[in-house]
């Protein structure tokens, strides 16, 4: 089995009302046989035409059937029970909050503040060895969050889980002992519930690249001796965390480095690929930290880089902030009966959905269809061209903020129940109807409107 990235043209504008349900039928013609898609994202939207870079998961065989990335349920009512917001930056867009190593960590713990719940995934808070987010943050990875928000799962509450840790088998054991040492500091530190550490002779082979549209992609293979390993070790875990090398030329740690942030980071998309297979068919949490390849990369001297990058530049392991994470990160809900149930979050527990400006994914495409509210910030530059505004959306569903601190802002409008529109100004006339009373001969009421 292997995952690879796909570019798909599709001749459907975004604002169509079954876009959907088209894009579904669209792909089942496109991606044949024992393939199926795992992340989809539209990086172009013009013209009436959609530019599509699609994940695709292949090899599968009949041994595994993958929850389909495409399935949708309308959420058939909305609970006002708590105010329960999510927040995506998605990974290798090159956004300019949130692009690089947990840096919308700051954005995360101030919207965390305005929430019951704010549910968001790993690329916001992960930061190498740092993972400050609240109590209150729920850390789902990016598959799983965009099936709760399309409505098949639920997300179940835990109190902690056993998180199963699976390493490459370094060539040089100074690797292996940081990552080893990391799990084990997590445990005397945390408290971390970690089975066993895993070391693979033969690991999934994990390379970079840079799709079409600048965004980062990558290519994953071997992924079956992974799935081996999950299979065997089912049900002695709730979560897994991965960490593994991921080949990519040396100049590009340097080029990075020295970018000043302005490099889309090159780690994060093929890491997506391979955590979104991994959710997909195994129905658990899952997160991935980069190993680094060879001493020649640990000992560079990047020097004192831009501080979005300083994360990384400091670690040698990378992988306490996805035990963290994992640590609490919700259960997978499947029964619609659980789903359904007012302690199961869901999709019709979601106050409002938080996106950088132009971001059009299936979380997206999920929120314009079950009603949620979408906040859109534009300080949030990235290299996704669409315009939202443009998507069908119903009146007071979509708003285009400057920046987080105005999100913050309209989301306390909205769990207080105040129409953003009363606390501006100028503040618009009151509509006044006049319908009169009388029927005609044909029982019909003349209306009269100001």
């Amino acid at each position: 089995m292997k995952i690879t990235e796909k570019f798909l043209s599709l001749p459907i504008p975004p604002e169509a009302p079954d876009f959907l349900d088209q894009v579904q039928r669209s792909q089942r013609f496109r991606i044949t046989g024992d393939a199926a898609p795992v992340r989809f994202s539209v990086t172009n939207s013009s013209d009436g035409a959609c530019a599509c870079e699609v994940g695709i998961l292949e090899g599968l065989g009949s041994d595994y059937e993958p929850n389909s990335l495409f399935e949708f349920r309308k959420r058939t009512r909305t609970l006002n029970h708590g105010f329960n917001a999510v927040f995506i930056v998605p990974t290798g867009i090159g956004a300019r909050i949130g692009g690089h190593a947990g840096d919308a960590t700051p954005v995360v713990r101030m919207l965390a503040e305005f929430c019951d719940n704010l549910i968001t995934h790993p690329n916001s808070v992960n930061a190498s060895d740092l993972n400050e987010m609240t109590e209150n943050t729920v850390y789902v990875e990016g598959s799983i969050l965009t099936r709760f928000l399309m409505g098949t799962i639920g997300l179940g509450r835990v109190r902690s889980n056993r998180v199963l840790a699976i390493i490459d088998d370094h060539e040089d054991e100074i690797f292996v002992n940081a990552a080893v040492n990391a799990v084990s500091a997590a445990r005397a530190s945390f408290g971390l519930d970690c089975p066993k550490v895993i070391k693979m002779k033969h690991p999934v082979h994990m390379s970079a690249e840079y799709a079409g549209s600048g965004r980062a992609a990558g290519r994953v293979e071997n992924f079956a001796a992974l799935c081996e390993v999950l299979e065997k070790e089912r049900g002695t875990f709730d979560a897994v965390a991965i960490a593994s090398v991921i080949d990519l030329p040396l100049e590009y740690h340097e080029d990075y480095f020295s970018s000043d942030g302005e490099m889309v980071n090159p780690w994060g998309g093929v890491e997506a690929l391979l955590t979104h297979s991994i959710s997909s068919l195994f129905n658990v949490p899952s997160a991935h930290s980069p190993m680094l390849e060879n001493r020649e990369v640990a000992d560079a001297d990047v020097g004192i880089v831009e501080p979005r990058l300083a994360a990384e530049a400091v670690s040698m392991a990378f992988l306490h902030c996805i035990l963290k994470g994992l640590h609490r990160s919700p259960a997978i809900v499947t029964d619609p009966a659980e789903i359904a149930d007012y302690a199961t979050l869901s999709a019709k527990d979601v106050s409002c959905l938080v996106i950088p400006e132009a971001c059009l994914g299936l979380p997206t495409i999920a929120a314009l269809q079950q009603g949620i509210p979408v906040i859109a910030v534009r300080e949030n530059s990235n290299l996704m061209q669409n315009d939202l505004s443009a998507l069908p959306w119903s009146k007071g569903q979509y708003f285009e903020v400057d920046n987080y601190l105005e999100a913050a802002g309209l989301m306390a409008a909205m769990r207080a129940g105040v129409d953003p529109a009363t606390v501006r100004r100028p503040l618009a006339p009151t509509v006044v109807e006049h319908v009169s009373g009388a029927n005609n001969s044909t029982g019909k009421k003349h209306r009269a409107v100001d």
